[in-house]
């Protein structure tokens, strides 16, 4: 009991999740770059085959496999910070998700309108979507088994004041 009379539990400071080793996040998040970056080498080389040109640079290895690893480490730290302090981190997340994946797409898109990037086709443009939906699809299960998150109705509502 507080000065103030409120009841404060530790169990209460926003979201009651476990905490998780450092060692875990790091296997985590390398293992996810890692297959997300194998996963995204192998959309490329099918974009190629399929016709998008070898000179559009963001299908070719010195971009997106670190625009991959930046994606997955942002991805990570918005996971994080929604578990932390979100009472309810499944629900925000299940909308999050697809949202920052949708947004991620407006660029690519907008590849096709402007004359940003030399030797930008459809194709080159389609296979660089799926690389950042393929990103999403590889790094979320990952990072759900990484740092995981409490049910909705597992979280405590916060204590009462009296």
């Amino acid at each position: 009991m507080s000065s103030l009379g409120v009841t404060v539990s530790s169990a209460f400071e926003v979201n009651a999740v476990p905490p998780v080793r450092a060692s875990r996040v790091i296997r985590g998040v390398v293992g996810a770059a890692v297959a997300a970056v194998a996963v995204n080498t192998a959309i490329a080389l099918v974009g190629l085959a399929a016709g998008a040109s070898s000179d559009f640079r963001p299908l070719q290895p010195t971009s997106y496999i670190l625009l991959t690893v930046v994606g997955v480490l942002a991805g990570t730290a918005g996971w994080a910070a929604v578990r932390r302090r979100s009472q309810r981190p499944t629900a925000v997340l299940r909308r999050l998700v697809p949202a920052v994946v949708a947004v991620s797409l407006v660029p690519d898109v907008a590849l096709l309108f402007t004359d940003a990037q030399p030797h930008t086709t459809g194709v080159g443009v389609a296979t660089l979507m799926a690389m950042h939906l393929a990103t999403a699809v590889v790094a979320v299960p990952i990072l759900a088994r990484t740092l995981p998150l409490p049910s909705d109705d597992d979280v405590a509502a916060p204590p009462a004041v009296r």
